[in-house]
């Protein structure tokens, strides 16, 4: 008796120590005896739930929980379960729902083979499940971060060989563990052939050397589609001793095939580019050098010159005779006649001199690194015996001759522009003396450079008799049909000869103080046009053409901000140079200092004439210009020439990548405005929209334009 008592005591206390609910259903009777674990386990004292029977424990048990419970009764009832267990949620006296495991088992059965009696445990498993939803959603968000991701995992065991994917690594390779058994050889399997040995070097590396890995490999799935994959390896030791590598497996595909499209648009671009650097550099009849490789050239000859004291030769060559060849068997013999005669210059100069076409007919040549006048002379004299001999072609027997002008550095101390037209003057020289033959440049006594003089002079009388105005011709926006700029351009109101355009007088003051000069009288009656118009309600921006030689002189700056003192209402955004590609700058850095200046006063820039000049693509990356103009020779004729339009094409396409605007000049009809548009180039200029007015004229075709404009292209 006194060993039941103390029996019965540890049970007591082992229960209390394991907080353990007990209950005992007799289920002839429904009656339920429980202790008070039980009850404390759901918030209650056992004496608040008293009367206890089952009808107390489904009272509290979650409705959903029940056909689960009588289930698992029926399974232990009909003998396919020694225990009744079962994880289901009880209601707690606060509200909520508590999480406990619940063991009985039959302990008597009637005749029939029914339990009459149960006995069993309650265990409070809160925490346990609330750690399991916590674990179970942890690996949901994972397994869904892989899948977004395209990311799996691999484990090899070195003791077993057993190779472990997850759920993701099976995806990838677009199958299931249920079809799949993974296996080293069978990843090897399938491998791209570039990819096996790579993947095999680095896998034996890591088993024997413990050599981690990341390798981009190409593969293919069990279906055989190609992807590629980037795969891992990190080395588990244990004592010492490798026993498994793991690590990543993720599909890069998509990555891959933008970097690959990335890499394509790039070598396209790239080819893009060198065929515009060898068209903005090479003619392409002849393929000799161009004007502007020949300005590249030029400045490299007299750096050096200047550097190693050694004299250089301009030499300008014109062909005698052509023009009756062309006329008398038209442009394809002539162009064919043309390059046989480069090809026979080309053998009687020196490697390294330069030959170039200058345009038609005309060459350039550059003697450098010369000891003497004299080595020149040769040279020449060779050039005019290399065409003695006639030329043969198409059956047709032609002949030529060459008139040759040629000036000498550093005697003539000119800018390389300047010292082509002084060749080119002597050149002229040679045909007044009957052509065929050379004459050199007298610099004080020649009748070509006194004529310049002349020339300048009556330039610089009509200047101070306030003879020049200025035209303005409207830029558009041609989806929108926005008037967004207008073009200042200089004419000469020639009290006898009528209004002059440029080029009948802007080459005679190049690389005179007068084109400074000019330079600025343009920059400051365009300001005071722009405060004059805004005076009326106009503010649209103007530009101006600014010569290289202008932004380079040292005193440009100082001139500029005399020019905004004294129109001080001058206001931040109305105003835009435009630099002439097409012309030398000799500091491209200093040229960008300046321009970086003169944003600080809001003025734009942009470069004009682009695609002809000497440098173009060297420009655009050194010179932070906002706006890039296409040469309207290559706008005229886009719409017959395909090269022209896939050299426009290519200016737009680079002024993007670049983060410029794109501006087309010579928009002569609507035809033009429409294909510019097809090719993403909205800004336009040209006879098309409108062509060059005097200042008085604007106000008047603004209103016209903006009541009613004729542009159709915005609808497109």
């Amino acid at each position: 008796m006194h060993e039941n008592k103390i029996s019965t005591e540890v049970k007591e206390l082992v229960l209390d120590a394991t907080k353990v609910g007990v209950w005992d259903w007799s289920v002839e009777n429904n009656g339920l005896v429980c202790n008070e674990r039980w009850a404390e386990i759901i918030g209650y004292s056992l004496s608040e739930l008293m009367p206890i029977d089952y009808q107390t424990w489904i009272d509290v048990l979650h409705p959903d929980d029940l056909p689960k419970a009588i289930r698992n009764f029926d399974y232990h009832c009909q003998g396919q379960s020694d225990l009744c267990e079962l994880e289901v949620r009880l209601k707690h006296k606060n509200g909520h729902y508590v999480w406990i495991l619940s063991t009985g088992k039959a302990i008597s059965w009637d005749a029939d083979g029914k339990p009459t009696r149960m006995i069993g445990i309650h265990q409070e498993i809160d925490f346990r499940k609330r750690q399991e939803e916590l674990l179970a959603t942890t690996t949901e968000l994972l397994k869904e971060s892989q899948r977004i991701g395209k990311l799996g995992g691999w484990q090899f065991n070195l003791n077993n060989g057993e190779l472990i994917w997850t759920d993701e690594t099976y995806r990838i390779y677009e199958t299931a563990p249920q079809e799949f058994t993974p296996t080293i050889e069978l990843v090897v399997s399938y491998l791209h052939s570039d990819s096996k040995k790579i993947f095999q070097d680095a896998f034996d590396a890591a088993i024997k050397l413990g050599k981690e890995y990341d390798l981009e490999l190409e593969t293919y799935t069990t279906k055989g589609q190609l992807i590629d994959v980037r795969t891992t390896c990190n080395i588990t030791y244990s004592e010492g001793v490798i026993i498994k590598i793991s690590g990543i497996f993720q599909d890069i595909s998509d990555e891959k095939n933008n970097q690959r499209k990335l890499e394509k648009s790039n070598q396209v671009l790239k080819e893009v580019n060198e065929k515009l650097k060898y068209a903005a550099n090479y003619d392409q009849l002849t393929h000799l050098p161009n004007r502007n490789l020949l300005a590249d050239r030029m400045q490299q000859a007299l750096i050096k010159a200047q550097r190693y004291n050694k004299n250089i030769a301009i030499a300008f060559l014109d062909l005698d005779g052509f023009k009756e060849v062309n006329d008398a068997y038209g442009h394809d013999i002539g162009d064919e006649f043309l390059c046989f005669v480069a090809n026979r210059f080309k053998t009687v100069i020196r490697e390294h001199d330069t030959l170039a076409r200058f345009g038609g007919d005309e060459f350039v040549l550059i003697l450098d690194d010369l000891d003497s006048h004299q080595q020149a002379r040769d040279i020449l004299q060779r050039i005019l015996s290399s065409i003695a001999e006639n030329f043969v072609i198409k059956n047709k027997l032609l002949s030529v001759t060459v008139s040759i002008g040629v000036t000498f550095y550093p005697e003539d101390d000119s800018y390389a522009d300047i010292l082509i037209r002084h060749a080119d003057q002597a050149m002229y020289r040679a045909k007044e003396q009957g052509k065929n033959c050379i004459h050199e440049f007298d610099f004080e006594n020649d009748v070509a450079i006194k004529q310049q003089y002349r020339e300048l002079e009556y330039i610089s009388k009509g200047f101070n008799n306030k003879e020049f105005v200025l035209y303005y011709q409207p830029k558009i926006n041609m989806k929108t049909n926005e008037i967004i700029g207008l073009e200042a351009l200089i004419r000469w109101q020639h009290p006898t000869e009528g209004l002059l355009p440029p080029f009948r007088f802007l080459p005679y003051i190049e690389g005179s103080s007068m084109e400074i000069e000019l330079g600025k009288w343009v920059i400051d009656q365009a300001i005071k046009q722009l405060n004059e118009w805004r005076s009326i309600g106009i503010t649209i921006p103007i530009s101006v053409n600014v010569s290289p030689l202008q932004l380079q002189h040292e005193d440009f700056i100082k001139q500029l901000n005399e020019v905004l003192f004294l129109n001080n209402n001058f206001q931040a955004g109305q105003l835009e140079f435009e630099i002439l590609e097409s012309s030398i700058i000799k500091d491209t850095q200093h040229i960008a200092d300046v321009i970086n200046q003169c944003k600080q006063y809001g003025i734009c820039f942009s470069l004009d004439d682009f695609g002809t000049g000497y440098s173009s693509l060297s420009y655009l990356r050194k010179l932070m210009t906002d706006a890039v103009k296409i040469d309207k020779s290559f706008v005229i004729d886009m719409l017959e020439d395909m090269d022209d339009q896939a050299i426009v094409k290519s200016i737009i396409e680079l002024s993007k990548t670049f983060g410029r605007s794109v501006i087309a000049e010579g928009v002569e009809t609507k035809e033009h405005g429409e294909q510019l548009l097809k090719m993403g180039c909205y800004k336009a200029q040209g006879f098309g929209i409108a062509r060059p007015m005097t200042a008085c004229a604007v106000p008047a075709w603004i209103q016209l334009w903006n009541s009613s404009p004729p542009w159709i292209c915005a609808r497109i």
